[in-house]
């Protein structure tokens, strides 16, 4: 636990010092915040890639050597359909908590927000336009495992690696057993390399953060303060009752977990990305307790399935453009909304800004200007820290409570 309270107190460190340089040259040197917040956001670059890196190997080698070593079919259907009715049920309970406090806040009625040029919002809609049930398709089914491997696209390499997974489980274990040992030597491997790469964690969030800080200095934070009071209220109940379900199914060792997975959520929080933390995430969750065979099942699963932070802010972002426009829309129509971002928001892990896509192609389904997601971008990167780490808690406690449900999580902590 030393080495992990370093590493703790060191990206926290960066935190504040990307704060204070980051406020620094925006108050005392306007003259260069362009050139500072370029070079320093590589830092927060290099960390990234660093992690984007060993992500498709990762979740290719853990998860054919979970399912292979489960060799049981009903143990695969009955843990899948566990995680689907976890992931449904979050998934729900995000999007109305979303809807709920939006509809009784009402931000987009209280909030004076300047006029934006909406040459920002471009690119967005223009992607946006695009999508359609062809699209959706063809994210979720790889046209080849290679491309998929170097697009990083990890609801592909999920099915690749669940249908070659369960294939090798059905050729027998004394004909599969060396190919099975050589993936899980890799995927113990690149778990090692974790280790190496979590330590430059704390420039990564120093860059990322002072970037931000830099180009767009504090006053942002008064402008936004309503709609950012509000997310983050909102954002606070959905962690409460992430909570609760968690401390009914773990008990007392939910306080564990958190003691476990405080890295990986600071790491989310700083660099607004839930990716960079999978691989650490999979090796925290198994040192946790967590049967190595489930967390290699349901992580990558949780990963485009289960983005509650991102669920939630769907349905609160979507209204809020439709109060700032003066659209009203009736209980039926945002009932309607949140079962069509039910749908449109599956598979979408690992796109760009893929929360604020999906929002764009909601509000024109809807009749709401699409070109209101101009209003959101400046702060949107503030709300993306704090959905991508409810997204990192989501998925640790659906594969905690699955682990539990099967009888699998390790009461005294494993290892990996």
């Amino acid at each position: 636990m030393k080495g992990q309270n370093k590493l703790f107190i060191a990206i926290v460190i960066g935190l504040i010092l990307g704060v204070i340089m980051g406020g620094v040259v925006h108050t005392q040197y306007p003259e260069s915040i362009d050139s500072f917040s370029k070079n320093i956001k590589l830092l927060g670059t290099v960390f990234i890639r660093l992690v984007q890196m060993i992500i498709a190997p990762l979740v290719f080698t853990t998860l054919v050597v979970g399912i292979a070593k489960m060799s049981d079919m009903r143990m695969i259907g009955r843990v899948g359909t566990k995680a689907m009715l976890w992931f449904i049920s979050a998934s729900l309970v995000s999007l109305f908590i979303g809807l709920i406090f939006v509809n009784w806040l009402e931000p987009g009625h209280v909030t004076q927000l300047p006029i934006q040029d909406h040459s920002s919002a471009e690119d967005l809609i223009k992607s946006s336009k695009g999508f359609s049930m062809d699209d959706f398709v063809k994210h979720i089914f790889p046209k080849s495992i290679f491309e998929a491997f170097a697009t990083n696209e990890v609801l592909q390499i999920v099915v690749f690696s669940i249908m070659f997974g369960i294939a090798l489980a059905n050729m027998g274990e004394e004909y599969t057993k060396p190919i099975i040992k050589a993936f899980d030597i890799c995927a113990h491997a690149i778990l090692k390399m974790v280790g190496y790469i979590m330590w430059v964690a704390p420039l990564g969030v120093l860059g990322a953060i002072a970037a931000v800080v830099a180009t767009n200095g504090f006053q942002i934070f008064k402008v936004y303060a309503i709609y950012l009071r509000d997310f983050f209220f909102a954002l606070g109940v959905l962690w409460l009752v992430l909570c609760i379900v968690g401390y009914l199914i773990l008990g007392n060792r939910l306080f564990e977990l958190f003691r476990r997975i405080k890295e990986p959520l600071l790491i989310a929080f700083s660099t607004t990305s839930s990716e960079a933390v999978f691989p650490k995430l999979v090796e925290e969750l198994e040192r946790f307790g967590c049967n190595n065979r489930v967390v290699s099942f349901i992580l990558p699963l949780g990963y485009s399935f289960n983005l509650d932070g991102s669920m939630m802010y769907m349905t609160f972002a979507a209204i809020f453009i439709a109060q700032i426009y003066g659209i009203d829309m009736t209980i039926g129509q945002q009932i309607t909304m949140l079962l069509v971002l039910m749908l449109t928001s599956k598979g979408i892990a690992g796109v760009p800004r893929a929360s604020l896509v999906i929002i764009v192609a909601t509000c024109t389904m809807f009749g709401i200007p699409p070109e209101g997601i101009a209003l959101i971008l400046p702060i949107d990167h503030f709300c993306d820290m704090g959905r991508s780490m409810t997204n990192v808690l989501g998925n640790a406690l659906a594969t905690s409570a699955v682990s539990k449900w099967e009888g699998q999580l390790d009461n005294h902590g494993g290892e990996l």
